[in-house]
């Protein structure tokens, strides 16, 4: 650390034209990146799925198509004959746009299977080619649809593909209004803390040139594996809020140092070899939790571990070099340069903290037990979470692909979206007689399940192939492939058959349908797979969850080690792991209590009826939440550290540390409020509930932690808060935190 801080304060014109060239080339992928992202969610192998998937393709011949679905609302219904005449034309229109495949109109099977009966709203099929192809043409039918929707025709388009693409653009446009929302406040809360333009303006210059960066480094990351759209939210998120934090700290440090008397350049050394070293650790306890999601299977975890370990790991490095060779080069213009008269700055010791922390120091057991009484409180609907993909329900709505879909479901077709895919594993036996007799016997047991609508198979009854009117979208499927294509491999080895349930699945309702499906086939000689795009979900749910746990046990030992390698102790590491750990469980309790539970949705934009927990959040609450406030934690135990290593008691160390950094952790908790909350926003469900979760949660952490419980329970602990065995002491390399 020491070489650094020379190196950035001797030459600080060569450092930040390396920072500068930096950025200007990271403008343009930076730029491409959002478009760059997936929205496919939690894609892995080696699940029961992806081998339906794969056998699907292989023995039954099965290619890969992408579906959209043209919900269209007529009037005059298309049942009257200038209805009828106006929605044929328009089918034919449809199959001249380019890139569009089969299209299957919604007369198939001479009773309407996918309208109403009276043939005001219908659902057009269309195939789409998969890859590249899939975006450029579905943004011309999306431009199809537009250009319909005239004289009492309303065309919507949905899809996978539709809503893929839709939760990309919300994402981007999310982000971008994030900003436009948070960056003004930031700037007033830094104005009001540094009493100056500049002072203000450097952890705005950081966090933004950490964000800008990062995103330029996933653009490179997209082209070797997908990274999700959540990554976006993530790198925004964490560039503005711990890039100003970090710079926040810095610029307050620096100007202590210049009061007592230091030149700029030994100002801002001296600010790196403290502060500096306090910030680098702190940033390691942030990456720990990233690098903990970049190993699970599951890509939407591991776009969103890169996209946060890149930019804490450019928030640090900006925070170390480029903006110690900024202060080093304005100096004492930090302070007088665009000064606003009457301000105060938040540098130095706060009296009324420091008053603050000898009162509590005093009598720690009351408030200590209120705080943890108010975190336990907070964190108790957590027991009650049930977690799961939200699916159509993730988008806010009047969004388009999201309506349609609610359109589909009103035909009594959205099973369509929750199928379930069946293959039957004759063995060593070929397909006959006797095989047909038990594959008809098991059709008919799944069909009479409750809560099925039918099955797709070669023994589909009239009523099957007609709809009853009712829309199920079953003839339509019929259509699309010959049964006899997609009901037999080629080797007559497999047997195949989907079975449509009678809505859309909700995620806490696909085991249960799963379930009663498995047991009918375990009374049946063959061995079966089961797969479709409910058995996806419900895979990809339960592997999040078995990511979340071991992430949890990974992060806490980790945070845990570094914790007793920097303060040579072993119950401080406890206390703030523990501490934070109570915050984390503070901020899923509120989202349960609000996304899962609908109490207060109204006031905060949910919906009452979620009645899950989206799956990814609260392996993002902890991934990013953890680190963040175990930041808040490490400054008060450094400064607190400090304190005690220069010769303090234990209160006196305690008190001082809340004096010196509580007017600054409440600043930074601001800003990062401000940044969170502006998610609060957003049109993506997930993305909104991880922005409320954090703006709650990073101001339990400023306020109940770290001004009463934390600092109450090493009042409480006393003399053992730096006690460690000597021969571990021995053993543990040396690191000195000061903040």
């Amino acid at each position: 650390m020491l070489g650094l801080a020379r190196l950035v304060t001797r030459y600080p014109v060569a450092v930040l034209l390396v920072w500068v060239v930096a950025v200007l080339l990271s403008l343009f992928p930076a730029s491409k990146a959002p478009q760059a992202l997936s929205a496919e969610g939690s894609k892995h192998t080696n699940t029961e799925s992806a081998q339906v998937q794969q056998l699907l393709r292989e023995r039954f011949n099965e290619k890969e198509t992408n579906m959209l679905l043209l919900v269209a609302r007529s009037d005059p219904p298309m049942t009257g004959e200038a209805g009828k005449a106006r929605y044929d034309a328009f089918v034919e229109a449809l199959k001249e746009v380019p890139g569009v495949g089969t299209v299957v109109a919604a007369s198939t099977g001479g009773s309407m299977p996918m309208a109403t009966a009276d043939g005001k709203l219908s659902m057009t099929p269309a195939q789409i080619p998969s890859g590249a192809e899939a975006n450029a043409t579905l943004k011309r039918v999306h431009e199809f649809a537009r250009a319909q929707s005239r004289d009492g025709l309303q065309v919507q388009v949905t899809g996978n593909q539709a809503i893929q693409k839709e939760v990309v653009d919300l994402s981007e446009s999310d982000a971008k209004r994030s900003e436009l929302i948070a960056l003004p406040l930031i700037a007033l809360i830094l104005l009001m803390a540094f009493g100056s333009l500049v002072a203000a303006g450097l952890p705005l210059v950081v966090g933004l040139t950490a964000s800008a960066l990062a995103l330029a480094g996933i653009y490179g990351v997209t082209h070797f594996m997908p990274v999700s759209t959540f990554a976006q939210s993530i790198i925004t998120m964490l560039g503005l809020g711990a890039g100003i934090d970090y710079a926040l700290l810095m610029v307050n440090r620096f100007r202590e140092e210049l009061r007592q008397g230091h030149g700029s350049s030994e100002a801002a050394r001296r600010t790196v070899l403290t502060v500096g070293r306090s910030i680098l650790f702190s940033g390691l306890t942030v990456i720990i939790a990233m690098i903990s999601l970049t190993i699970t299977p599951i890509s939407i975890i591991r776009g969103i571990g890169i996209g946060g370990m890149l930019v804490i790991l450019l928030a640090v490095l900006a925070g170390l070099t480029a903006l110690p060779a900024l202060l080093t080069l304005l100096g004492e213009r930090v302070n007088t340069w665009g000064r606003i008269p009457g301000q105060h700055n938040v540098s130095g010791l706060s009296p009324v903290w420091l008053r603050w922390g000898q009162n509590l120091t005093r009598r720690p057991l009351l408030p200590a037990l209120l705080a943890l009484g108010a975190l336990l409180l907070l964190a108790l609907p957590m027991t009650q979470m049930k977690t799961g993909s939200l699916s159509l329900w993730n988008l806010k709505p009047g969004v388009e692909s999201r309506e349609a879909l609610m359109s589909v479901r009103e035909l009594g077709a959205g099973g369509l979206l929750s199928q379930v895919e069946v293959v039957l594993d004759l063995q060593e036996g070929r397909y006959g007689p006797d095989q047909r007799r038990d594959f008809q016997q098991i059709v008919e047991e799944i069909r009479a399940l409750p809560g099925v609508k039918g099955v797709i198979s070669p023994f589909l009854t009239p009523e099957d192939l007609r709809g009853g009117g009712s829309g199920d979208g079953m003839g339509a499927l019929a259509s699309l492939n010959t049964l006899a294509q997609r009901s037999f491999s080629q080797d007559r080895h497999l047997l195949r058959f989907t079975v449509l349930p009678d809505s859309t699945l909700r995620a806490d309702r696909i085991e249960p349908f799963e379930t009663q499906i498995r047991g009918v086939l375990a009374k049946h000689p063959y061995r079966a797979l089961l797969g479709g795009a409910a058995v996806e979900q419900r895979e990809g749910d339960e592997a999040m969850n078995r990511a979340f746990g071991k992430m949890i046990v990974g992060v806490l030992i980790g945070t845990f080690l570094l914790l007793m390698v920097a303060f040579r102790s072993l119950l401080v590491p406890l206390v703030a792991t523990l501490t934070t750990s109570l915050v984390i469980a503070a901020a899923l309790g509120f989202i349960t209590l609000t996304s899962q539970m609908g109490i207060g949705a109204g006031l905060l934009g949910f919906e009452p009826d979620i009645g899950i927990v989206e799956s990814a959040v609260p392996i993002m609450i902890f991934g990013v939440m953890f680190g963040l406030s175990m930041d808040y934690v490490i400054f008060q135990l450094s400064r607190t550290h400090e304190e005690h290593l220069r010769g303090k008691t234990n209160k006196e160390a305690i008190a001082l540390g809340v004096g010196h950094t509580s007017r600054v952790v409440l600043n930074a908790a601001m800003i990062m409020f401000v940044v969170f909350g502006a998610f609060g926003l957003a049109g993506i469900v997930a993305v909104k509930s991880l922005g409320l979760a954090l703006a709650l949660a990073v101001m339990l952490a400023a306020t109940i932690v770290n001004l009463a419980l934390l600092p109450a329970l090493l009042a409480l602990t006393g003399k053992w808060n730096w006690a460690i065995p000597r021969w571990l002491d021995k053993l543990l390399p040396r690191i000195h935190l000061e903040h």
